[in-house]
């Protein structure tokens, strides 16, 4: 196990109704004037957005609003964001909404409180100072209503790229997985497939003698291969919401992470997929991390044997990693890159825009240089 430092301050207020918190959460940390940051109009239809702003006025809070967050959250938004953030002197982001809207609002966050162009925080930069940042969570997904991470797309070169600071991890967070209920089958599918992702990039590891995270991990994989059937069936089940909404968040504020190397490739060849064809980033998954097994899985072996063991009960690494696929194809995922728009002649492109050549390589449990991940978007083919 390697050295590790793990902090995870965020306040969590869990179940049924407790978006009715909202004001007396923003209080308890010091907010006295907000932006309420969210997405499109289904906060609206839901009744949600009543209901946060209700909360606010009763509790004398005052606030402005921007809305318009789309899925891959864009540069432009965030812009207009810290305009306004600097305007009006807000001093607290409440996000309502899923990963992106959340992201959005850090990068807000971190933009209003810099002189410079936020982008340079998603060019390598730290982020050492933003306003603070509470959520109000819809959709059990990205994890980033625990994490310190954001990941932003800029229009202008089509770059998905992210950013990381311990001051964008939200004070609070809001997690009332009947909020989850009206989501579309598809959207449930994505958000549970990212969740998968997130634990599986930290699980595959050349780092020795990490049982205990091995074991979080292998139990949080088998907890989302049962739960996450039991909502597309029922989106009602509020039971499998829970399970499936704090896994989502555990799953991504590094607890699985801490003393081991992580790879990340898969999410790294899953951005371009988002960035050029709009892919909702779990779906992009959902085709990009089982062909990633396949390439990997034939190079480094040791990792995957005991993935087929403790996750599938089963000996054969083809077995397992067929089981995975056929998990993500029975929740409704898509199987091919095709299904974006991706063309074969696309692929060179793709690769190259992550960045990489023969000597540049990404990932750790198998280094990729460009070729291999050529190979790998074929595989996704």
């Amino acid at each position: 196990m390697q050295n590790f430092n793990f902090c995870s301050p965020t306040y969590f207020e869990f179940g049924k109704n407790t978006e009715n918190k909202a004001a007396e959460l923003v209080k308890k940390f010091k907010g006295s004037k907000i932006l309420l940051h969210y997405g499109t109009a289904s906060i609206k239809k839901s009744g949600l957005y009543d209901r946060v702003i209700s909360s606010l006025k009763s509790g004398g809070i005052d606030f402005v609003e921007l809305g318009g967050v789309q899925a891959n959250p864009i540069d432009t938004l965030v812009y207009e964001g810290i305009e306004l953030c600097r305007k009006e002197n807000v001093d607290f982001i409440l996000a309502v909404g899923g990963g992106s809207v959340i992201d959005s609002s850090k990068a807000i966050a971190a933009g209003t409180m810099y002189n410079g162009d936020f982008w340079d925080f998603y060019s390598g930069k730290y982020i050492e100072t933003a306003l603070p940042v509470g959520t109000i969570l819809t959709i059990a997904a990205a994890g980033s209503e625990g994490s310190c991470n954001s990941v932003i797309t800029k229009v202008d070169g089509k770059l998905k790229r992210g950013a990381t600071g311990e001051v964008i991890r939200p004070v609070f967070s809001i997690l009332n997985p009947e909020l989850t209920q009206t989501l579309p089958p598809y959207h449930t599918a994505a958000g549970a497939t990212d969740i998968i992702v997130h634990i599986l990039e930290r699980y595959f590891t050349n780092t020795q003698e990490v049982e205990v995270t091995d074991r979080i991990c292998e139990g949080l994989l088998k907890t989302m291969f049962n739960q996450t059937p039991r909502v597309i069936e029922n989106p009602n089940d509020y039971e499998a919401r829970a399970n499936i909404m704090w896994a989502g968040m555990v799953a991504h504020n590094n607890i699985c992470g801490v003393g081991r190397e992580q790879d990340w490739a898969s999410h790294g060849m899953e951005h371009e997929l988002s960035a050029f064809y709009g892919a909702i980033h779990g779906a992009g998954l959902a085709v990009i991390n089982p062909a990633w097994m396949k390439f990997v899985s034939r190079k480094n072996p040791d990792k995957f044997k005991q993935f087929a063991k403790w996750v599938w009960g089963v000996t054969d690494i083809k077995e397992a990693i067929e089981n995975y696929t056929a998990f993500l194809k029975r929740i409704g995922m898509p199987s091919s890159i095709k299904e974006f728009g991706a063309k074969e002649e696309d692929i060179p492109l793709l690769a190259k825009h992550i960045g990489l050549t023969e000597e540049h390589t990404f990932g750790s449990y198998v280094k990729l240089n460009i070729h291999d991940v050529e190979e790998i978007y074929r595989l996704a083919l």
